[in-house]
C-alpha cells in the first residue's frame, strides 16, 4: 500500500472520527432537551437525540451510529437520576434503531432504503423496548418505588392498566414507536442535504 493510499485512510479515519463527535455532541444536547407529555407519567420523556445517530448511521455506517448513541448517554450519564439505567437503556434502545436501519441502507444507499431501513429500525426498536423496559428499567426502578406507585400512575390515567407489563404495552411501546417515526421524518428531511458534507463531498 503506497504512502498516499494510507494518508489518506488516514484522513477519512479522522473526518469519519470528527464528524462522529460533532453528531454525538449533537445528540448529548438534544438528549438534555427532553420533555413530557401532558397525558403520560412525568418520567416518560421524549427527546430526538436519535436523529443525529441515524444520520451518523447513514452517513458512515452503522458503527458509527452506535457510537453516537454511546457519546451521548456517556456525557449525559453524569447528570443521571437513575444511577445510569436509564443511559444505559437509552443507549440499547438507540443502537437497535439506528443500526438495523444503517445495515439496510448501507446495502442499497437510495431514498427508499432509506425510508425502509427507519420503518424497520422503529419496529425493532419498539419490540425491544419492551424486554429493555421490563426486564432492566423497572426492576431498577422498583428498588426506589412501590410497585403499586407505579401501577397506580398508569392506571389513573388508563383504569385498565393494573400491572406492569400492560404499562409497558400501553404507554412505553407507542411512546417509543413515535419518538421513533419523529426522528426518522427529521432524518429524511435532513439527509439529502447533509449528505455531502457528513461524508466530506463538499
Amino acid at each position: 500500500m503506497s504512502t498516499q493510499t494510507l494518508t489518506r485512510e488516514r484522513r477519512i479515519s479522522v473526518r469519519k472520527l470528527t464528524v462522529t463527535a460533532l453528531l454525538g455532541a449533537a445528540a448529548t444536547i438534544l438528549m438534555f432537551l427532553s420533555f413530557g407529555l401532558p397525558i403520560l407519567p412525568n418520567y416518560l420523556k421524549v427527546d430526538f437525540s436519535e436523529m443525529p445517530a441515524l444520520l451518523a448511521s447513514f452517513a458512515l455506517g452503522p458503527a458509527y451510529g452506535a457510537a453516537v448513541c454511546l457519546i451521548k448517554n456517556l456525557v449525559n450519564i453524569s447528570a443521571t437520576t437513575t444511577g445510569g439505567v436509564g443511559e444505559l437503556c437509552n443507549f440499547l434502545i438507540g443502537v437497535l434503531f439506528v443500526v438495523p436501519a444503517g445495515l439496510i441502507y448501507r446495502r442499497r444507499p437510495s431514498r427508499k432504503t432509506a425510508l425502509i431501513g427507519m420503518i424497520v429500525g422503529a419496529l425493532v426498536m419498539s419490540a425491544g423496548s419492551i424486554l429493555v423496559n421490563y426486564y432492566i428499567v423497572y426492576p431498577a426502578y422498583l428498588l426506589a418505588w412501590p410497585e403499586d406507585a407505579v401501577v397506580g400512575m398508569y392506571s389513573a390515567i388508563v383504569p385498565a392498566v393494573d400491572s406492569i407489563f400492560k404499562g409497558i404495552l400501553v404507554f412505553n411501546l407507542p411512546l417509543t414507536f413515535v419518538k421513533g417515526v419523529l426522528d426518522a421524518v427529521i432524518t429524511f428531511i435532513l439527509y439529502k442535504r447533509l449528505s455531502p458534507i457528513l461524508k466530506g463531498k463538499v
